[in-house]
């Protein structure tokens, strides 16, 4: 069997379900310490990450330092039954690969430990640093994972320069889009305050969803912004509504809403704060609000890393790849500002996070030659 193949399915027989590793990382670092990698286990709280590394990144001359990021744990399968077989053992049919992880993101952490290995066995003395980080957090919280990790690195001086994540990006043909940034997150639960009482008596109570009513409708029609270069315009959406006791003839006493921005580099998340509470004040509202940052927007302008990833899209794809900023976030929101340049390059993700999530074996057995011949001209160029 294809050792890509091989390892990806023993990755997915393993129920890393967030942010349990179940073992995943243990046996990557013996196959990189086999390799010549220096490994570091970073566990904070329940998670689990893996920092191993080959060459050096110490002095003026020592090069660049290329890092290739991933994350071992899965979300849940969901109802198993649901299933055509076993999330958790992985099976072949018709030359797909079924398994919860296939295409996010275990398929890709394997390729990237088998390129990786073939990188350092052809270019034992290659300038700078290759590193592999992988954590058991992103699917989850995303708290003790990459955040926790970028932190150490800054206490340490540790530098990135470039960063290849492997989150499945493809469209419909494997490298048809190269990820070159991502839209921040911001979240929030707000809690408008109001006078319980009964539905025949208004004048008695004071409702909540009726005095919160306009607002919402202001926050979620304002055009916060037009875009910014590959970014699409800053959105806001509410995700849940509840409020009332049950029954129908009671005003309720407070209503809470959960909403979240999806917005690009024209704001940081503290403004959007700002924009959104003084829009809340300006209708009179007795509110509470817990916010959540998810991540501030990142984007790898036009350098060698993006330059030579659209190389070798095009090469494998055929076509030259589309450059995007769309989609949800990934870990690299949190390296990027260490002062990296990052950029994501995975398999066709159509079935992330669904029941029967898969990936081609033929993309699969293709996927580790990408990330070498992407290490090979970032590190080796000829």
């Amino acid at each position: 069997m294809n050792d890509v193949l091989a390892l990806t399915r023993d990755l997915i027989a393993r129920r890393s379900v967030t942010p349990d590793d179940a073992g995943c990382q243990q046996l990557l670092a013996q196959r990189l310490l086999s390799a010549g990698f220096r490994c570091e286990h970073l566990r904070y709280g329940l998670t689990d990450n893996l920092w191993a590394t080959h060459g050096t990144d110490r002095g003026e001359d020592s090069g660049p330092v290329l890092v290739l990021l991933g994350h071992t744990d899965v979300v849940p399968p969901g109802p198993v039954d649901a299933w055509t077989s076993d999330p958790f053992e992985p099976e072949i049919r018709d030359g797909v690969l079924y398994g919860r992880g296939a295409a996010d993101m275990k398929g890709s952490v394997a390729a990237f430990v088998v390129a990786i290995e073939r990188f350092v066995a052809e270019y034992p003395d290659h300038r700078g640093t290759v590193a592999m980080l992988l954590t058991s957090d992103e699917e989850g919280d995303a708290t003790d994972g990459v955040p926790k990790v970028a932190q150490l690195f800054r206490e340490r001086g540790q530098r990135i320069d470039w960063c290849v994540t492997g989150e499945p990006s493809s469209k419909t043909a494997l490298g048809d889009l190269l990820r070159v940034g991502r839209r921040g997150t911001l979240s929030a639960t707000l809690t408008i305050k109001g006078v319980q009482g009964h539905v025949a008596y208004p004048e008695k109570a004071r409702n909540p969803i009726h005095q919160a009513a306009p607002a919402l409708v202001e926050l979620s029609t304002r055009e916060w912004d037009l875009g910014y270069e590959t970014f699409p315009p800053t959105s806001f959406q509410v995700s849940n509504v509840h409020a009332g006791t049950g029954a129908n003839n009671v005003i309720p006493g407070e209503l809470q809403v959960v909403f979240n921005l999806r917005y690009n580099p024209n704001w940081r998340a503290e403004q959007l704060e700002r924009e959104c509470e003084a829009m809340l004040t300006a209708h009179g509202l007795e509110y509470e609000i817990r916010w959540h940052r998810g991540g501030e927007p990142f984007y790898t302008p036009e350098g060698q890393l993006r330059a030579t990833a659209r190389e070798v899209l095009r090469e494998y794809s055929g076509a030259q790849p589309e450059e995007s900023t769309a989609g949800g976030t990934s870990d690299a929101r949190f390296i990027a500002p260490l002062g990296a340049h990052c950029v994501e390059i995975g398999p066709i993700n159509a079935s992330i996070h669904k029941v029967d999530e898969h990936v081609s074996v033929a993309d699969l057995e293709r996927l580790p030659d990408l990330y070498f011949t992407l290490m090979e001209r970032l590190l080796c160029p000829r």
